[in-house]
């Protein structure tokens, strides 16, 4: 397989994820879950989702799509489109899966992959975060990450305006 087509094939549908999360688990490998939106990838993002994928041994990304951007951050949200988005996400040697999903939450994603681990920023009150209750139900854990100062897909589209 190339290079290419190994990138792509980390772009999986919920569906089809059943086959991956049973051999994740049969080879007792910690799974960790984060989510965004992840427009504009940028030195937070990578930083961030590094530190995320410390936490575990495989790496599961919940991306939004872009109607959920749009919801969610405005209508000129996302700058990149969610094929663009998913494949950098993708291209990172330490991410194993980047799984979009179209709800304003991850909610029923964290349901269905159940991670050991569920990483966002420390902006966020671990309690306070989506998936807190999956996650703490079935024995995981919950880490917040700091986010690198200056940094952010906002701050860089606002110094494009100027």
């Amino acid at each position: 397989m190339n290079k290419l087509d190994v990138i792509k094939s980390k772009i999986i549908d919920i569906d089809n994820i059943k086959p991956f999360l049973v051999n994740w688990k049969l080879k007792n490998q910690k799974i960790v879950f984060t989510n965004g939106c992840f427009d504009i990838l940028h030195r937070g993002h990578v930083e961030y989702l590094a530190k995320a994928a410390d936490s575990g041994d495989v790496l599961v990304i919940g991306l939004n799509t872009d109607n959920s951007v749009r919801r969610i951050k405005g209508e000129f949200r996302p700058v990149q489109d969610e094929y663009a988005r998913a494949i950098l996400l993708s291209s990172l040697s330490f991410v194993s899966a980047v799984i979009l999903f179209d709800e304003d939450t991850p909610y029923e994603l964290i349901g269905k992959i159940k991670p050991d681990v569920l990483v966002k920023g420390s902006d966020y009150k671990a309690e306070d975060i989506v998936g807190y209750d999956i996650v703490k139900t079935n024995g995981g854990e919950i880490v917040t990450i700091d986010f690198i100062e200056g940094y952010s897909t906002t701050s860089i589209i606002e110094k494009l305006k100027k």
